[in-house]
């Protein structure tokens, strides 16, 4: 008795299990085959998406300003500092300038030296005049007292030496005068040579800009051609923005852009510059996207990402939400045909942030599912209204 019995009841459990496959597969077959699955679907008309040029970037000053030293000198004082705006003409910091200050009033006392010499020249050249007109004067009257026989040739000879004399004292009087004019202008340009040089402890800025460097303490030594401070004005910002070289001919200067900072910060822009130097290891160009409005806060080098609208493409759009890949990883979207949802494999083109080119694939006029996500292809399906908004 007990094995008739362990044999029925081996059989109802294989009924039962069998059972349950069966549901398991007419569920499925049902949720397959039978179920509508609720879908909204959108037509494949024939529009234009806006061509994007997307590409990293770093913020860049256009006309960086570095301030150095140009003397071999002490660091004295230090008025401005990193992130300290700055208009032009300010004193930023100043150098030891004892020693220049010391030789420049040197340089005054000759100066006032020099100006005695040429005064006491031009006095001499004066008397030298005087006595050349007196001598002449003289000349003039023995020589017709001679022709008159009033006076003797030796007295006539005497008064043609002392003429001589005084054209040759005339003669010494002016070039101890053009000596000491020039003496006066060489000194003169060694004061401006000072003046110059004293001027070099005066680290001024040249324009207005913002501090974005600043690499000298109070008491450190500088020598000529050490970085002081590094300035960058905001209105000359710029992207140095990194395009592939299979892109690059779609950018044109003048053309709008967004600048998204690191800090998620957008700003409007637009093309300045398009290098002609391509980059042998990346296949990349350079291209300059100034701000059209500096940000507020920015920093050299901070990284951004730049989108450019280098115009429209036309052709066949759907959305983007329409796009789904088949077991094969193929990229397609799924047609309404009759009551059932069909794969078609698409090749794409341009897109933007809602809606895709289709350049193969789609002849216009096709009901395609959107959003596809979560739907099968072969499935069963209904049509429902867009949700609003």
């Amino acid at each position: 008795m007990s094995k008739p019995f362990a044999a029925g009841a081996t059989t109802r459990a294989a009924l039962v299990a069998l059972s349950a496959i069966v549901a398991l597969a007419a569920g499925a077959a049902y949720f397959r085959f039978w179920r509508a699955v609720p879908v909204t679907a959108v037509e494949a008309v024939h529009g234009s998406v806006g061509l994007r040029v997307i590409g990293p970037g770093t913020v860049q000053s256009r006309t960086p300003v570095t301030l150095g030293a140009r003397i071999t000198a002490t660091v004295a004082r230090v008025d401005a500092d990193v992130g300290d705006s700055v208009r032009g003409g300010q004193v930023l910091a100043v150098l030891d300038d004892r020693d220049l200050a010391a030789r420049r009033a040197v340089a005054a006392r000759q100066e006032e030296v020099v100006e005695r010499n040429l005064e006491s020249a031009r006095a001499g050249v004066a008397r030298a005049q005087a006595e050349l007109d007196l001598a002449r004067s003289r000349h003039r009257r023995e020589s017709e007292l001679e022709r008159a026989g009033f006076l003797s040739q030796s007295a006539l000879d005497a008064s043609v030496a002392a003429l001589q004399s005084a054209l040759a004292n005339l003669d010494s009087a002016r070039a101890s005068l053009a000596a000491r004019e020039a003496e006066k202008l060489a000194l003169a340009q060694e004061v401006r040579y000072s003046d110059t040089v004293l001027s070099f402890t005066r680290i001024v800025a040249p324009g207005d800009g913002v501090v974005i460097l600043r690499q000298a303490e109070v008491g450190a030594t500088v020598v000529p051609g050490s970085p002081i401070f590094r300035l960058a004005d905001p209105a000359t910002l710029w992207i140095a923005m990194r395009v592939d070289e299979s892109v690059v001919g779609r950018v044109a200067l003048g053309q709008p852009a967004t600048i998204r900072l690191r800090t998620g910060e957008a700003h409007a822009g637009k093309v300045a510059r398009i290098a002609r130097q391509s980059d042998a290891a990346t296949r990349e160009l350079e291209v300059n996207v100034a701000f059209d409005a500096p940000p507020e806060r920015f920093a050299i080098d901070q990284e951004a990402e730049v989108t450019i609208l280098a115009g429209k493409e036309s052709g066949i759009v759907v959305p983007v939400t329409a796009m789904v890949r088949d077991r094969d990883g193929r990229r397609g979207v799924l047609v309404v045909t009759g009551a059932r949802a069909r794969f078609v494999p698409v090749v794409t083109a341009n897109a933007d942030e809602s809606r895709v080119i289709v350049s193969e694939g789609l002849s216009g006029g096709e009901r395609v599912v959107a959003p596809a996500a979560g739907v099968t292809a072969g499935a069963r399906v209904r049509m429902v209204d867009a949700a609003p908004g």
